[in-house]
Protein backbone atom coordinates (compact mmCIF):
# COMPACT_ATOMS: atom_id res chain seq x y z
CA UNK A 1 0.00 0.00 0.00
CA UNK A 2 2.78 1.92 0.71
CA UNK A 3 6.23 2.10 -1.07
CA UNK A 4 9.27 0.47 1.19
CA UNK A 5 11.93 3.61 2.62
CA UNK A 6 14.11 4.16 -0.34
CA UNK A 7 17.47 3.06 1.60
CA UNK A 8 15.95 0.84 4.59
CA UNK A 9 18.11 0.14 7.72
CA UNK A 10 19.83 -3.25 7.42
CA UNK A 11 20.87 -3.61 10.98
CA UNK A 12 20.16 -2.38 14.74
CA UNK A 13 22.25 -2.07 18.05
CA UNK A 14 20.46 -5.46 19.21
CA UNK A 15 17.83 -7.55 18.41
CA UNK A 16 15.92 -10.09 20.95
CA UNK A 17 13.46 -12.56 20.51
CA UNK A 18 10.12 -12.99 22.62
CA UNK A 19 7.69 -15.81 23.01
CA UNK A 20 4.61 -15.07 25.75
CA UNK A 21 2.06 -17.61 26.35
CA UNK A 22 -1.21 -15.93 26.09
CA UNK A 23 -3.68 -16.11 28.93
CA UNK A 24 -6.58 -17.25 26.40
CA UNK A 25 -6.31 -19.47 22.99
CA UNK A 26 -7.02 -16.18 20.59
CA UNK A 27 -6.82 -16.03 17.01
CA UNK A 28 -5.86 -19.81 16.92
CA UNK A 29 -2.69 -19.12 18.75
CA UNK A 30 -1.74 -19.50 22.63
CA UNK A 31 2.26 -18.25 22.27
CA UNK A 32 2.20 -15.12 20.82
CA UNK A 33 6.19 -14.57 19.29
CA UNK A 34 7.71 -12.15 17.86
CA UNK A 35 11.09 -10.09 17.44
CA UNK A 36 12.30 -6.35 19.03
CA UNK A 37 14.50 -4.33 17.02
CA UNK A 38 16.62 -1.46 19.02
CA UNK A 39 17.61 1.33 16.89
CA UNK A 40 18.69 4.92 17.60
CA UNK A 41 15.41 6.02 19.35
CA UNK A 42 14.77 2.98 21.18
CA UNK A 43 12.92 -0.21 20.63
CA UNK A 44 10.47 -1.59 17.51
CA UNK A 45 8.28 -4.53 17.42
CA UNK A 46 8.33 -6.48 14.70
CA UNK A 47 5.28 -9.27 15.29
CA UNK A 48 3.99 -10.70 11.69
CA UNK A 49 1.96 -13.63 12.43
CA UNK A 50 4.16 -17.19 11.80
CA UNK A 51 1.87 -17.83 8.49
CA UNK A 52 2.40 -14.43 6.87
CA UNK A 53 4.69 -14.55 3.58
CA UNK A 54 7.44 -11.89 2.99
CA UNK A 55 5.14 -10.10 1.42
CA UNK A 56 3.02 -9.58 4.08
CA UNK A 57 5.67 -9.65 6.96
CA UNK A 58 7.43 -6.70 5.06
CA UNK A 59 5.29 -4.03 6.39
CA UNK A 60 5.00 -4.63 9.76
CA UNK A 61 9.11 -4.40 9.45
CA UNK A 62 8.88 -1.06 8.00
CA UNK A 63 6.55 0.25 11.11
CA UNK A 64 9.00 -1.45 13.52
CA UNK A 65 12.10 0.69 11.65
CA UNK A 66 9.75 3.77 11.69
CA UNK A 67 9.36 2.90 15.67
CA UNK A 68 13.09 2.10 16.29
CA UNK A 69 14.35 5.49 14.41
CA UNK A 70 11.61 7.56 16.44
CA UNK A 71 10.20 8.78 13.22
CA UNK A 72 6.54 9.39 15.01
CA UNK A 73 4.59 12.64 14.67
CA UNK A 74 3.57 15.21 17.89
CA UNK A 75 0.66 14.00 19.84
CA UNK A 76 -2.35 15.49 20.09
CA UNK A 77 -3.61 13.98 23.15
CA UNK A 78 -2.11 12.54 26.45
CA UNK A 79 -4.85 9.65 26.87
CA UNK A 80 -6.32 7.47 24.24
CA UNK A 81 -9.78 5.88 25.40
CA UNK A 82 -9.99 1.65 24.73
CA UNK A 83 -11.72 -1.13 24.48
CA UNK A 84 -11.37 -4.50 26.30
CA UNK A 85 -11.00 -7.57 24.09
CA UNK A 86 -13.48 -10.49 24.46
CA UNK A 87 -11.95 -13.78 22.66
CA UNK A 88 -13.99 -16.41 21.81
CA UNK A 89 -14.40 -17.68 25.35
CA UNK A 90 -17.71 -18.87 27.25
CA UNK A 91 -20.14 -16.43 29.11
CA UNK A 92 -18.80 -16.92 32.10
CA UNK A 93 -15.01 -15.87 31.13
CA UNK A 94 -16.49 -12.85 29.26
CA UNK A 95 -18.32 -11.46 32.02
CA UNK A 96 -14.89 -12.59 34.44
CA UNK A 97 -13.00 -10.57 31.44
CA UNK A 98 -15.13 -7.53 30.86
CA UNK A 99 -14.88 -6.89 34.77
CA UNK A 100 -12.08 -7.10 34.95
CA UNK A 101 -10.66 -4.62 32.17
CA UNK A 102 -11.66 -1.25 33.59
CA UNK A 103 -12.93 -0.17 30.11
CA UNK A 104 -16.60 0.72 29.17
CA UNK A 105 -16.68 -0.48 25.87
CA UNK A 106 -16.49 -3.95 24.55
CA UNK A 107 -14.93 -5.66 21.28
CA UNK A 108 -16.32 -9.22 21.13
CA UNK A 109 -15.00 -11.98 19.05
CA UNK A 110 -18.08 -13.67 17.21
CA UNK A 111 -18.04 -16.64 14.41
CA UNK A 112 -15.58 -18.72 15.96
CA UNK A 113 -14.83 -21.90 13.51
CA UNK A 114 -17.34 -24.46 15.92
CA UNK A 115 -18.87 -22.44 17.79
CA UNK A 116 -22.79 -21.43 16.98
CA UNK A 117 -24.54 -18.03 16.51
CA UNK A 118 -25.90 -19.19 20.41
CA UNK A 119 -22.98 -19.13 21.66
CA UNK A 120 -22.13 -15.92 20.00
CA UNK A 121 -25.30 -14.67 21.72
CA UNK A 122 -24.68 -15.85 25.02
CA UNK A 123 -21.10 -14.21 25.20
CA UNK A 124 -22.71 -10.90 24.00
CA UNK A 125 -25.29 -11.30 26.60
CA UNK A 126 -23.18 -11.57 29.46
CA UNK A 127 -20.83 -9.04 28.51
CA UNK A 128 -23.82 -6.76 28.42
CA UNK A 129 -24.33 -7.67 32.12
CA UNK A 130 -20.47 -7.11 32.98
CA UNK A 131 -20.52 -3.37 31.49
CA UNK A 132 -24.16 -2.45 32.45
CA UNK A 133 -26.49 -0.14 30.24
CA UNK A 134 -23.98 2.61 30.17
CA UNK A 135 -21.66 0.57 28.33
CA UNK A 136 -20.60 0.33 24.63
CA UNK A 137 -20.36 -3.34 22.91
CA UNK A 138 -18.89 -3.78 19.54
CA UNK A 139 -17.95 -7.53 17.53
CA UNK A 140 -15.66 -8.35 15.53
CA UNK A 141 -16.57 -11.02 13.07
CA UNK A 142 -13.09 -11.18 10.98
CA UNK A 143 -15.11 -11.93 7.83
CA UNK A 144 -16.82 -15.18 8.78
CA UNK A 145 -20.37 -14.39 7.51
CA UNK A 146 -21.52 -14.48 3.86
CA UNK A 147 -24.08 -11.34 3.68
CA UNK A 148 -27.60 -13.23 4.29
CA UNK A 149 -25.66 -15.16 7.60
CA UNK A 150 -24.70 -11.43 8.42
CA UNK A 151 -28.01 -9.59 8.10
CA UNK A 152 -29.48 -12.16 10.65
CA UNK A 153 -26.47 -12.18 12.68
CA UNK A 154 -26.31 -8.95 13.34
CA UNK A 155 -30.06 -8.61 14.16
CA UNK A 156 -29.71 -11.51 16.59
CA UNK A 157 -26.68 -9.45 18.45
CA UNK A 158 -27.90 -6.23 18.26
CA UNK A 159 -31.24 -7.59 20.39
CA UNK A 160 -28.67 -9.09 22.32
CA UNK A 161 -26.52 -6.52 23.30
CA UNK A 162 -29.01 -4.08 23.52
CA UNK A 163 -27.94 -2.09 20.96
CA UNK A 164 -24.27 -2.62 18.88
CA UNK A 165 -21.54 0.16 18.30
CA UNK A 166 -20.67 -1.48 15.29
CA UNK A 167 -19.77 -4.93 13.79
CA UNK A 168 -16.48 -5.12 12.42
CA UNK A 169 -15.68 -6.93 9.32
CA UNK A 170 -18.35 -8.91 9.09
CA UNK A 171 -17.91 -10.59 5.89
CA UNK A 172 -14.87 -11.26 3.28
CA UNK A 173 -15.02 -9.16 0.98
CA UNK A 174 -16.06 -5.14 0.18
CA UNK A 175 -18.84 -5.70 -2.25
CA UNK A 176 -20.34 -7.75 0.54
CA UNK A 177 -19.56 -5.33 3.21
CA UNK A 178 -21.28 -2.93 0.85
CA UNK A 179 -24.57 -5.22 0.36
CA UNK A 180 -24.59 -6.01 4.13
CA UNK A 181 -24.20 -2.11 5.35
CA UNK A 182 -27.39 -1.52 3.02
CA UNK A 183 -29.49 -4.00 4.87
CA UNK A 184 -28.99 -3.25 8.18
CA UNK A 185 -29.06 -0.28 10.75
CA UNK A 186 -25.84 -1.12 13.03
CA UNK A 187 -22.76 0.62 11.60
CA UNK A 188 -20.14 -1.48 10.03
CA UNK A 189 -16.20 -1.30 10.20
CA UNK A 190 -13.88 -2.38 7.39
CA UNK A 191 -10.69 -4.30 9.05
CA UNK A 192 -9.31 -7.19 6.79
CA UNK A 193 -10.73 -5.32 3.81
CA UNK A 194 -8.46 -2.21 4.29
CA UNK A 195 -5.63 -4.11 5.93
CA UNK A 196 -5.04 -6.73 3.37
CA UNK A 197 -6.66 -5.46 0.68
CA UNK A 198 -4.44 -3.81 -2.77
CA UNK A 199 -6.49 -1.20 -2.86
CA UNK A 200 -7.24 -0.46 0.85
CA UNK A 201 -9.67 2.95 -0.79
CA UNK A 202 -12.10 0.26 -2.12
CA UNK A 203 -13.86 0.48 1.26
CA UNK A 204 -14.21 4.64 0.93
CA UNK A 205 -15.48 3.90 -2.77
CA UNK A 206 -18.12 1.44 -3.11
CA UNK A 207 -19.28 3.19 0.61
CA UNK A 208 -18.83 -0.53 2.14
CA UNK A 209 -18.12 0.83 5.67
CA UNK A 210 -18.85 3.63 8.53
CA UNK A 211 -15.48 2.91 10.30
CA UNK A 212 -11.99 1.96 9.55
CA UNK A 213 -10.34 -0.06 11.57
CA UNK A 214 -6.59 0.63 11.17
CA UNK A 215 -3.21 -1.51 12.44
CA UNK A 216 -0.20 0.58 12.19
CA UNK A 217 2.35 -3.17 11.99
CA UNK A 218 0.56 -4.63 9.13
CA UNK A 219 0.18 -1.15 7.29
CA UNK A 220 3.92 -0.12 7.52
CA UNK A 221 3.74 2.38 10.46
CA UNK A 222 2.38 5.29 11.60
CA UNK A 223 3.18 8.00 9.05
CA UNK A 224 1.35 5.49 6.49
CA UNK A 225 -1.70 5.11 8.64
CA UNK A 226 -2.35 8.14 8.86
CA UNK A 227 -2.14 9.12 4.97
CA UNK A 228 -4.64 6.65 5.11
CA UNK A 229 -7.06 7.92 7.77
CA UNK A 230 -6.72 11.14 5.65
CA UNK A 231 -7.71 9.74 2.31
CA UNK A 232 -9.90 7.17 3.34
CA UNK A 233 -12.59 9.91 4.67
CA UNK A 234 -13.92 7.79 7.42
CA UNK A 235 -13.37 8.21 11.28
CA UNK A 236 -11.35 5.65 12.24
CA UNK A 237 -10.55 2.81 15.49
CA UNK A 238 -6.94 1.84 16.25
CA UNK A 239 -6.71 -1.79 16.76
CA UNK A 240 -3.70 -3.41 17.70
CA UNK A 241 -2.15 -6.62 16.35
CA UNK A 242 -1.75 -8.34 19.71
CA UNK A 243 1.59 -6.70 20.53
CA UNK A 244 3.23 -6.17 23.56
CA UNK A 245 3.50 -2.73 24.74
CA UNK A 246 6.35 -1.86 22.73
CA UNK A 247 4.24 -2.73 19.55
CA UNK A 248 1.00 -0.71 21.22
CA UNK A 249 3.13 2.21 21.63
CA UNK A 250 2.96 2.45 18.30
CA UNK A 251 -0.66 2.24 17.76
CA UNK A 252 -0.78 4.94 20.56
CA UNK A 253 1.39 7.01 18.67
CA UNK A 254 -0.89 7.26 15.87
CA UNK A 255 -4.13 7.24 17.50
CA UNK A 256 -2.32 10.32 19.75
CA UNK A 257 -1.78 11.68 15.91
CA UNK A 258 -4.99 11.65 14.78
CA UNK A 259 -7.23 15.28 14.56
CA UNK A 260 -10.15 13.10 15.72
CA UNK A 261 -10.81 10.35 17.80
CA UNK A 262 -14.38 9.48 17.73
CA UNK A 263 -13.90 5.85 18.96
CA UNK A 264 -12.51 3.49 21.81
CA UNK A 265 -9.45 1.91 20.28
CA UNK A 266 -8.74 -1.72 20.45
CA UNK A 267 -4.80 -1.01 22.04
CA UNK A 268 -5.65 -2.88 25.84
CA UNK A 269 -4.64 -6.05 24.40
CA UNK A 270 -1.76 -6.64 26.79
CA UNK A 271 -4.55 -8.10 28.91
CA UNK A 272 -4.49 -11.06 26.55
CA UNK A 273 -0.77 -11.77 27.36
CA UNK A 274 0.50 -13.42 30.67
CA UNK A 275 3.89 -11.25 30.45
CA UNK A 276 5.40 -7.99 29.41
CA UNK A 277 8.47 -6.88 28.04
CA UNK A 278 8.15 -3.98 29.75
CA UNK A 279 8.87 -2.90 33.34
CA UNK A 280 5.40 -0.82 33.16
CA UNK A 281 3.21 -2.89 30.38
CA UNK A 282 0.39 -0.52 29.18
CA UNK A 283 -2.55 -1.31 31.01
CA UNK A 284 -5.67 0.99 30.85
CA UNK A 285 -6.49 2.93 33.88
CA UNK A 286 -9.93 3.93 33.90
CA UNK A 287 -10.60 2.63 30.26
CA UNK A 288 -7.92 4.72 28.85
CA UNK A 289 -4.01 4.17 27.70
CA UNK A 290 -1.82 7.18 28.54
CA UNK A 291 0.56 8.06 25.26
CA UNK A 292 4.15 7.21 26.85
CA UNK A 293 6.91 4.84 25.04
CA UNK A 294 7.45 1.89 27.54
CA UNK A 295 10.85 1.04 29.21
CA UNK A 296 11.80 -2.15 28.14
CA UNK A 297 13.11 -4.48 30.93
CA UNK A 298 15.68 -6.49 30.66
CA UNK A 299 14.77 -8.82 33.49
CA UNK A 300 11.58 -9.48 31.13
CA UNK A 301 13.75 -10.09 27.94
CA UNK A 302 15.48 -12.54 29.60
CA UNK A 303 12.31 -14.30 30.83
CA UNK A 304 10.42 -14.22 27.96
CA UNK A 305 13.23 -14.90 25.52
CA UNK A 306 12.11 -17.20 22.84
CA UNK A 307 13.83 -21.23 22.90
CA UNK A 308 17.41 -20.65 20.71
CA UNK A 309 15.43 -22.78 17.86
CA UNK A 310 12.64 -20.43 17.70
CA UNK A 311 15.07 -17.30 17.91
CA UNK A 312 16.92 -18.92 14.97
CA UNK A 313 13.68 -19.44 13.34
CA UNK A 314 12.78 -15.33 13.48
CA UNK A 315 16.72 -14.51 12.66
CA UNK A 316 16.06 -16.55 9.22
CA UNK A 317 12.88 -14.89 8.80
CA UNK A 318 14.24 -11.17 9.09
CA UNK A 319 16.49 -12.46 6.73
CA UNK A 320 14.10 -13.55 4.71
CA UNK A 321 11.99 -10.18 4.62
CA UNK A 322 15.01 -8.10 3.79
CA UNK A 323 15.73 -10.27 0.76
CA UNK A 324 12.47 -9.85 -0.41
CA UNK A 325 12.44 -6.29 -0.12
CA UNK A 326 15.64 -5.79 -1.50
CA UNK A 327 14.48 -7.46 -4.80
CA UNK A 328 12.15 -5.11 -4.64
CA UNK A 329 13.87 -2.20 -4.48
CA UNK A 330 16.65 -3.33 -7.34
Amino acid sequence: MTAPHADPPETFGRVSVFAIPMRTRFRGITVREGMLLRGAAGWGEWSPFLEYPPEVAEPWLRCAEEAAAGDWPQPLREWVPVNVTVPAVGAERAHEIVSAGGCTTAKVKVAEPGQTLGDDQARVEAVRDALGRGGRIRVDVNGGWDVDEAVSAIRTLERAAGGLEYVEQPCATVEELAAVRRAVDVPIAADESIRRAEDPYRVRDLAAADVAVLKVQPLGGVAACLRIAEDIGLPVVVSSALETSVGIAAGLALAAALPELPHACGLATVQLLSDDVAGSPLLPVDGALRVVRPTVDEAALERLAAPPDRADWWEARLAEVRGFRQDRLS
